[in-house]
């Protein structure tokens, strides 16, 4: 549609893997990765996996209850601990052994949990991004959000009439999801649009989107 290939800023998403082909920087969601860890812990039994949804848990509420306020030191030892929480994992949740292929072509098969194990050290940098940089959010949930509205209305109406009604519905919720992410009610942005007023934040650019 014209949107993620001209897209330049950070995405964020749930590791879908086409999503790599666009824009410039990624950021993964954590809600997912808590999902998952906690399937591992419950299902699997791997120890390391609730250890890890802890820790992720705890690095999101130091930063939320720091404001935003992200420095260096703070977020280095936090790394050292995923990184040292992840290298403990690997006894706990080893590799496949190479010698159980018995001829087959390809990689050997993995358990979900070591799947885990492995993306959670590949993708580092794109899952702890948020730490570091305060427009990344924590997971891509208000992905999720701004498209319940639009699930409610299929189920409701089923469709729409016309394109150009379905176009109208869309321009009009993402305006009022927008107002509502700066602090816009709903009611004050339907004011400012009746008297021909653009809200002021309507000026400059938005850095982040998320992706689902």
């Amino acid at each position: 549609m014209g949107i993620l290939p001209n897209y330049q800023g950070i995405l964020c998403h749930d590791h879908w893997k086409p999503y790599f082909n666009y824009g410039l920087v990624h950021a993964l969601c954590n809600a997912c990765h808590l999902h998952e860890l906690e399937r591992a812990w419950e299902q699997d039994g791997q120890q390391w996996a609730e250890q890890m949804n802890i820790l992720l848990k705890q690095i999101n509420q130091a930063f939320h209850d720091a404001g935003g306020c992200h420095d260096r030191p703070t977020s280095e030892l936090y790394s050292k601990h995923y990184r040292d929480l992840l290298h403990g994992a690997k006894s706990e949740c080893p590799a496949p052994d190479a010698t159980d292929k018995n001829g087959k072509r390809g990689k050997v098969a993995r358990s979900k949990s070591r799947n885990l194990l492995e993306r959670l050290q590949k993708f580092e940098d794109d899952i702890l991004r948020f730490m570091d940089d305060p427009i990344v959010p924590f997971s891509n949930t208000q992905a999720e959000n701004d498209l319940r509205m639009l699930k409610i209305q299929q189920k409701v109406s089923g469709c729409f009439r016309s394109m150009e009604g379905a176009k109208i519905f869309c321009r009009i919720r993402s305006y009022l999801s927008t107002c509502r992410k700066h602090d816009l009610t709903a009611s004050e942005a339907l004011r400012l649009l009746f008297q021909r007023k653009w809200p002021s934040f309507m000026t400059s650019a938005v850095p982040i989107m998320d992706a689902e």
